[in-house]
This record gives structure tokens, C-alpha cells and sequence, in this order.
């Protein structure tokens, strides 16, 4: 069994993108399987920073090859950015990058029609989109009738497909309050796209037979999971979720390759919370403390610059998501940034309508009302950014960190205590504690 799988056990920004660029050396192969441009991965290795969308986190092992597989949506002019940045940067991926011929397309309506719906469905009810696209782009390829392939890019045929699509959107949309003014002109799109489809064609291909061959010649295939667990289409906090599977569940629907060849899943939980956009979030700090944990773990987002939102720990969400995942162990990140806190909280339960639960709602509604029961921990007060092995962790530190273990019933393996590859704490027995 061949697959490692690293999957996000919060509502995404658990910096998986670290731990995957640290887990990619030795790997044959890593797929981003689900998820589109609102993902973003960010790796810092010899003090330079890459800030990814849709490319795989194993860009920068030269042997490693990256594929991105049928479950993600790609927007071609966003990729073809990233290839080139990259290359600017004395990366070149021909060869090493492989897109699903079966990937759906993200195309100029799709960010038209997120745009509108953000507009006219504003405060409480507005699902905190990115606005690149992704979730219309979901809709069209559930729909059927009016979804492209990136293998429709390089097959005669598209300039019909764009036509035909193109009237539609623009009498649908047409038909919405403050709309009128909405036209897709199709010759542009057309010579657009035609022109993305020659840029991409080398790097198109059957990703699902590519990575079933992969699976069956025992290669080392890294899974990359985007956003996190808690924000699945079905099992997440819907509506306030992302339009794919992003937990555990996602992985062979995204990748094609069957459960049976994952052998491992690490699931990454950051040592506090947070979460972008609306949704219910127990835990959640409107404070001084939230403040000095969003400046101190540099908490704004890699695709749109928002500030998330920042909590203490949440131990009932994290159980729920590592056992929906499958979760085999743990990786926990940021721990540096407590560092300053004298105090650190830890919700172990929850009061909804006075009755105690240590289960995760099913239903947004009884998370909104659900009370935070908290454990306190004493803080350690010293910086924890060069140490190496978990014994040189202050002890506080190293009783967090088992506390954690023992509240998720998973164990840890993994601590990272900064944004490096080399701040990064592994035992090798498989767990702490």
C-alpha cells in the first residue's frame, strides 16, 4: 500500500502545504485530488517563500512528480500564472506537473455568477467565497449540461461548447436583479481559452490511469488535501463549507485511486483555531488575545489577504474531523505562537440548550448556539522556535501537546514550531507521550 494522505482537520490553513512540501522528498508523487484556486499552500525552504494555489506542494523535490487530478476545478489563466512564477524562479515543471484531462474548468461566468450571488446574498447568509469561481464551477459540473473538461481545451469542438454556453449565461444572469449589463463575448473567451488550451496541452493527460499504474507498481504517492475537514460539502458545517469533499472521504472520489491503497493519513491540526469567511466557530477570540494570535501566526489568507478569524483550540470539532478522516496520526502546527500567552484554553465540551455534548452538531444551527467548555493550560512563556526534538520542548509545551493527543484519541507524530521545513519536530516511534 503506497498512498500517504495529509488532510486539514480544521476549516482549512492548517498549513498542510508545510508538512506536504516536508513529507514530498522520497515521494514518486504528489496529487492535489479536490479544491480549486480559493487553496492556498505556502512552503518556506531556504528562506524563500512559495505561495501556492492549484500546483501540488511537491514542486520544489526535483524527482517528485505533481499531478493535479479530476476532483479540482482549474482556472487556466490562474495556473499558467503560477507555472510561470515558478519558473521565474528557476522552476520548470514540464515533465514534473500533470493536469487531469477529466478536471473541470473554471471559466469567466463562473466568477461572474460567484461575484452576483455574493452580492445579493449579503451578512449572515453570505458563505465567505473567494470570489475566484470555484463553487459555480462545482454547480456546472454536477448540472452536466453546461460543464468543460480540461481534456474538452484540446478536442475540436470547444468554440461550439463556448458559444452554446456563453447565450445561456447571459440570458440566466440577465434575469437577476442588478444584471442587465452582463454580456460574455464570445470570440474573446474563445481566443482566450484557445489560447490557454496551447499553453497547457504539455501538460494534459489521464491522470486516473497515470495514478492507478502508479498505485499498482507500489510508487510512493503523496495525497494533498486543500482547505479542511471541518468545511466538506457533506460533512463539514454546511452551508458555511467549500464545494468538494475536503475531508478524508474526498480522496479516491478526487484522485480515482481506491481506499485500499492509502495506507496512512495524517491529519494537521493547527495548536489554536481559526476559520476565513462566515459559519458558526465556538471558540472563536473578539479580543486583545485573538488579535496578538493573529499577528503573532501571521493569520491573514494566502488567496485573498482576509484576516481569519482566531480561537482557542476546539478538541470536540478536531475528534469528529480526524475520525471522519480516517485519521491515522497527527500533525500539529503553529505551536510557536502561543509562545507569549500565559494562559491556554482548550474546549473539551459543548452546552447546547443546557444539556452537555461532546459530539459535533450535525446541524449549523445547534453549533451556533453551542457554548464552549473550556479546560485551561499553563503557558510555557519561551521560544520554542529552534527546538528540535520533543525533549527540548519546554515541559508545559510537551503537556499541551499530550493533552491534545489524549482529547482526539489519535496520536501525534509531528510538531512544527515554525514556518520552515527545518522547524519541524518528527518522532519517529509514531507518537508522543
Amino acid at each position: 500500500m503506497a498512498g500517504l494522505c495529509v488532510i486539514g482537520l480544521q476549516w482549512g490553513d492548517e498549513a498542510k502545504g508545510k508538512l506536504v512540501d516536508w513529507l514530498a522528498d522520497g515521494q514518486d508523487i504528489v496529487v492535489r485530488y479536490q479544491g480549486g484556486a480559493n487553496a492556498g499552500h505556502t512552503v518556506v525552504a531556504g528562506g524563500q517563500t512559495y505561495k501556492l494555489h492549484l500546483i501540488p506542494s511537491g514542486v520544489l523535490c526535483p524527482r517528485t512528480l505533481n499531478v493535479v487530478a479530476a476532483g479540482v476545478v482549474i482556472d487556466p489563466e490562474l495556473i499558467l500564472r503560477e507555472i510561470q512564477g515558478l519558473r521565474d524562479r528557476g522552476i520548470e515543471l514540464v515533465g514534473r506537473l500533470v493536469l487531469s484531462d477529466r478536471a473541470h474548468v473554471v471559466f469567466p461566468w463562473h466568477v461572474v455568477e460567484d461575484r452576483i450571488w455574493h452580492e445579493l446574498v449579503p451578512g449572515d447568509g453570505n458563505l465567505g467565497t473567494t470570489l475566484r469561481g470555484i463553487g459555480p464551477c462545482y454547480r456546472d459540473k454536477v448540472g452536466r449540461s453546461f460543464a468543460v473538461r480540461m481534456g474538452d481545451l484540446i478536442r475540436p469542438g470547444l468554440r461550439e461548447q463556448i458559444a452554446t454556453i456563453a447565450r445561456f449565461k447571459t440570458a440566466s444572469l440577465k434575469s437577476l436583479p442588478h444584471t442587465q449589463s452582463v454580456e460574455f463575448d464570445v470570440e474573446t473567451i474563445t481566443r482566450q481559452f484557445l489560447d490557454y488550451a496551447e499553453q497547457l496541452r504539455p501538460y494534459i493527460a489521464d491522470t486516473t490511469a497515470l495514478l492507478l499504474d502508479a498505485v499498482d507498481d507500489d510508487k510512493q504517492v503523496l495525497f494533498e488535501g486543500a482547505q479542511g475537514a471541518l468545511l466538506d460539502i457533506d460533512h463539514g458545517t454546511f452551508p458555511y463549507v467549500t464545494s468538494s469533499n475536503s475531508s478524508g472521504v474526498g480522496i479516491s472520489a478526487g484522485s480515482g485511486v481506491p481506499p485500499r491503497f492509502i495506507a496512512r493519513t495524517i491529519g494537521v491540526m493547527k495548536a489554536y483555531s481559526t476559520r476565513v469567511g462566515g459559519g458558526p466557530f465556538p471558540t472563536e477570540l473578539q479580543d486583545a488575545i485573538g488579535q496578538q494570535i493573529r499577528e503573532r501566526g501571521r493569520e491573514y489568507g494566502t488567496t485573498t489577504g482576509r484576516p481569519r478569524r482566531c480561537g482557542w483550540f476546539d478538541a470536540v470539532a478536531v475528534r469528529y474531523s480526524a475520525r471522519l478522516s480516517g485519521a491515522s496520526s497527527l500533525a500539529v502546527t503553529m505551536l510557536d505562537v502561543l509562545s507569549d500567552l500565559d494562559e491556554i484554553r482548550v474546549c473539551v465540551g459543548y452546552e447546547i440548550d443546557g444539556q452537555l455534548t461532546r459530539q459535533f452538531p450535525s446541524h449549523v444551527a445547534d453549533l451556533q448556539r453551542a457554548v464552549p467548555i473550556f479546560e485551561n493550560c499553563a503557558g510555557w512563556k519561551s521560544d520554542i522556535s529552534n527546538c528540535t526534538t520533543f525533549e527540548e520542548l519546554p515541559r508545559l509545551a510537551q503537556s499541551y501537546v499530550d493533552r491534545l493527543t489524549h482529547l482526539i484519541g489519535v496520536p501525534i507524530d509531528t510538531i512544527s514550531v515554525g514556518p520552515d521545513r527545518r522547524q519541524t519536530i518528527a518522532c519517529h516511534e509514531g507518537q508522543f507521550a
